[in-house]
């Protein structure tokens, strides 16, 4: 039964969109509230989506040469303060333990908010000389940050992410290595499995990471017109290092301040994914994020049906394509349906006593709907090769999206104008400044990144002729 004829069990976006993504939230079993205000449990599916983000990100991060490790949940507070800019921006975020074992503590203990300084006191620890560099470190955890405003997978107080720690014998070495992280890692990542499109660049000076001298980000447009940040990647350079003690020796035996780095994801891109492409049905997952790609229904009880169905499951499965089979016969055929649409299932196939008799199956795109008959012996080699195309063309829905919404401005008026409903990019000397910031501000805007006119990120927001993208940001 074609979609269209089903009444909608989600909020549209047009009427209510945070009300649509808490009930994509809630349809497609994605998540649920914790008991602690601010906190997510993430329910098996939400959680298998994390899942292959995790393994695509740990697969670029280790070939960008950083290893994994772990550093403790708990991080004396002492840590916290020694570097002045880095307690000044996480203090109102901080979660403080002061009790344990039915005891006051001697010295208060911070829930990790980030791991800079605890792997600033190892990193002083662990180096020694130019032999030790460069480290490249990563950690998966989790971290709390008491949100004031809390929004599953968006904003909640504690979250999944990874964190990655670097240090290096020079700054220009410091550089490079966040900038590789930016496109090789995250970029790439965001762009080619979860189709969505970036703009690249740096923060303006007030909105850097607490304690660092650069901060990479990259921005993309949700389907409301507003920006999310779907990954930060910072120059430290020496503050934590001075800091900390991380010294090392130089070749010519003297000593010297390591420069570092730190950058990081979280579970927030799952937010991005849902913001991103879904629609008034629900998720739409990109093939190669997707942990279950095809779904197969058998329609009918019939015996004949049911062996169709597990033949073409172990077939898909040969070629390649994580499938599920869907064989809830107690079920009607409708709500089935429904179910794997709101899961953003990328390709859904019908097989029924119709379907047999013409040894055919039915094929249905989620990204466009489209329904085909394909032949039954040639079904799991086609749909396999679906994948790359549904891929591709998620991509170009997602940019043709955003650069339609997206407005060349001049001033500030326009600036602001444009941001109501989209991005809009301007020169980078006109939102510059204080003043300007205070009306942006005002409005609800902020520039989300600044870059070059041709696109690449420049060394600092001094540099002639930048651009920046303003918008309205989750």
């Amino acid at each position: 039964m074609p979609a269209a004829k089903r009444a909608r069990i989600l909020t549209p976006q047009a009427e209510d969109f945070p009300r649509w993504y808490q009930d994509v939230l809630n349809k497609a079993e994605l998540a649920d509230n914790g008991p602690v205000r601010g906190t997510m449990v993430i329910r098996p599916y939400g959680y298998g989506l994390w899942e292959r983000m995790q393994a695509e990100m740990d697969g670029r991060i280790k070939r960008a040469g950083a290893e994994n490790a772990y550093f403790p949940l708990l991080i004396p507070q002492s840590y916290i303060t020694k570097e002045s800019e880095h307690i000044e921006g996480f203090i109102p975020e901080l979660a403080v333990v002061t009790h344990g074992g039915g005891k006051e503590l001697e010295e208060a203990l911070v829930v990790r908010p980030t791991s800079e300084t605890v792997i600033g006191q190892y990193m002083a620890k662990w180096i020694q000389s130019y032999r030790d560099l460069p480290l490249l470190l990563n950690q998966w955890a989790n971290v709390v940050r008491w949100e004031v405003r809390p929004r599953v997978f968006l904003r909640t107080t504690e979250f999944l992410w990874q964190e990655g720690h670097t240090a290096h014998a020079t700054r220009e070495a410091a550089a490079a290595y966040a900038a590789k992280i930016l496109h090789e890692v995250y970029a790439d990542f965001m762009v080619n499995v979860l189709a969505i499109p970036l703009h690249v660049g740096i923060k303006p000076p007030n909105d850097r990471f607490a304690g660092a001298i650069n901060t990479l980000a990259c921005e993309a447009m949700m389907r409301d017109g507003k920006a999310l940040q779907m990954g930060t990647s910072h120059e430290l350079g020496q503050n934590f290092a001075e800091a900390f003690g991380i010294l090392y020796l130089d070749g010519d035996n003297n000593q010297q301040h390591v420069w570092t780095t730190s950058w990081g994801t979280s579970t927030r891109m799952v937010g991005g994914l849902i913001m991103a492409h879904g629609d008034d049905d629900g998720l739409r997952v990109p093939p190669a994020l997707a942990h279950i790609q095809a779904v197969v229904i058998g329609v009918g009880d019939g015996g004949a049906v049911e062996d169709a169905a597990r033949r073409l499951v172990a077939d898909l499965g040969a070629h390649g394509v994580r499938v599920r089979l869907d064989d809830r016969s107690g079920v009607p055929l409708g709500r089935r349906i429904t179910d794997w649409e709101v899961k953003g299932v990328p390709v859904r196939v019908e097989v029924g006593p119709r379907e047999l008799a013409d040894s055919e199956v039915t094929v249905v795109r989620r990204d466009t709907g489209e329904k085909q008959r394909v032949s039954l012996a040639a079904a799991s080699a086609a749909i396999a090769k679906l994948m790359d195309r549904i891929q591709g063309d998620m991509l170009d829905a997602a940019t043709e999206f955003r650069d339609s919404n997206t407005t060349d401005t001049t001033t500030l008026d326009e600036v602001v104008d444009a941001a109501a409903t989209g991005f809009a990019k301007v020169p980078w000397r006109v939102v510059a400044g204080d003043d300007a910031e205070a009306v942006l501000v005002e409005q609800g805007v902020s520039v989300r990144c600044i870059q070059r006119a041709n696109g690449t990120i420049p060394s600092n927001e001094d540099e002639p002729d930048l651009v920046a993208y303003c918008a309205r940001s989750y």
